[in-house]
C-alpha cells in the first residue's frame, strides 16, 4: 500500500447522507490497495484542526469528505499549517448539498470514481480568498445572500440545491437592504444595497452563478453588488442569477480586484456557504494567488 490518506468526513453533510458512505469509502479505498486515516468530525470547526494536525503529522493527501463547509474548513486547517507557503494537497469526496467546488473541479460525485481521483488524479494549483480571519475556496457574501443560507439552514423537508432556491424566495419576501461603503483597487461606492457577492469560483448554493466570469486560478476575485429593488423586481432577478445573467441588469455591478473592503448596517456573513457572523459591519476581502494544491 502507499502512504496513508487522510479522510475527514463531516456525517451531517448532505442531511447526513454523507454519515451513511463512512463503511463504502473505506472498503472502495481498501479494494484500490489505499490506506486510509478517517476522521469523522464532532462539531463546526473540527475539520479546521483535523486538517492542520494531519498536514503537521506529513500526510500527503487530506481529503475533505462532505460538501462545501466541510472543504471549506479542511482549506482553513490546511492553510494554517502552511503558513506562508503554498497548502496540498487537497482531496474531496462530494457528499454535500451543492459541492460547488468540486463541480468547478469536475470532480465526480460518483463515490468509486473520486476516490480514484484521490489516488490517481494530478494536481492543479488554485487560489484561495481570504474574508476578515476566515480562508474560503468557492464564494462569500453579505446581504441577501447570506440571509439565504440563514433560511436554507431552517428547512429540513427539501434537499437538494431546490432547498435554496426555496430559502431565496423566502429572503426576497422580507424585503432586505443594507447602507454600504464598498471599496475595490479604483473605485468605489457609497449608498444602499441588497447584495454583495464575492466569488473566487462562478456558482454557490448549487444553482445561482453569482459571479459567473471568475477563475479559480487568475488571481483574481470577482464580485457583484445590486441596488435595492423591491420584491417583483427581486423575483424577477432570481432566474437569472441560474444562468449568470443577473449581471446585465442595470441595478447590478459586476467587477474584479485583488482586495475589497466594504463597511455596512449589520449584516450576515457567510464564506462557502458557513455563516461567521450575523451582524459584520467591517468586511475585508482579498486574493492569495496559488496558494492550494487541489487533487483533481
Amino acid at each position: 500500500m502507499s502512504k496513508a490518506v487522510k479522510l475527514i468526513l463531516n456525517p451531517y453533510a448532505g442531511r447526513w447522507k454523507a454519515k451513511a458512505h463512512i463503511e463504502r469509502l473505506q472498503k472502495t479505498f481498501a479494494k484500490l490497495g489505499q490506506e486510509v486515516d478517517l476522521t469523522v468530525t464532532e462539531a463546526p470547526g473540527h475539520g479546521i484542526v483535523a486538517a492542520r494536525e494531519a498536514a503537521q503529522a506529513g500526510f500527503e493527501k487530506v481529503v475533505a469528505c462532505g460538501g462545501d463547509s466541510t472543504v471549506s474548513e479542511v482549506i482553513n486547517g490546511l492553510l494554517q499549517a502552511a503558513g506562508d507557503g503554498q497548502a496540498g494537497d487537497l482531496g474531496i469526496i462530494p457528499l454535500g448539498t451543492a459541492n460547488d467546488l468540486a463541480d468547478m473541479l469536475e470532480i465526480p460525485h460518483d463515490l468509486t470514481q473520486a476516490c480514484q481521483k484521490i489516488i490517481n488524479g494530478r494536481t492543479r494549483v488554485i487560489d484561495v480568498a481570504r474574508v476578515n480571519d476566515r480562508f474560503f475556496g468557492n464564494n462569500s457574501a453579505v446581504g441577501l445572500e447570506p440571509m439565504v443560507t440563514v433560511e436554507a439552514e431552517k428547512i429540513q423537508t427539501i434537499r437538494g440545491s431546490i432547498r435554496y432556491i426555496v430559502a431565496a424566495l423566502r429572503a426576497i419576501a422580507k424585503g432586505p437592504s443594507w447602507e454600504a461603503h464598498i471599496q475595490w483597487e479604483g473605485g468605489s461606492y457609497k449608498g444602499p444595497v441588497v447584495l454583495v457577492s464575492v466569488g473566487n469560483s462562478p456558482r454557490t448554493g448549487g444553482a445561482f452563478w453569482m459571479t459567473p466570469q471568475a477563475v479559480l486560478d487568475d488571481g483574481k476575485l470577482d464580485f457583484v453588488f445590486a441596488a435595492p429593488m423591491n420584491r417583483l423586481q427581486l423575483l424577477r432577478l432570481l432566474p437569472m442569477t441560474f444562468s449568470g445573467k443577473h449581471v446585465r441588469h442595470k441595478a447590478v455591478v459586476y467587477l474584479q480586484t485583488t482586495a475589497l473592503q466594504i463597511t455596512m448596517d449589520p449584516t450576515p456573513l457567510q464564506a462557502d456557504g458557513e455563516i461567521l457572523d450575523l451582524e459584520a459591519t467591517q468586511i475585508n476581502f482579498e486574493i492569495l494567488p496559488a496558494k492550494l494544491r487541489v487533487i483533481v
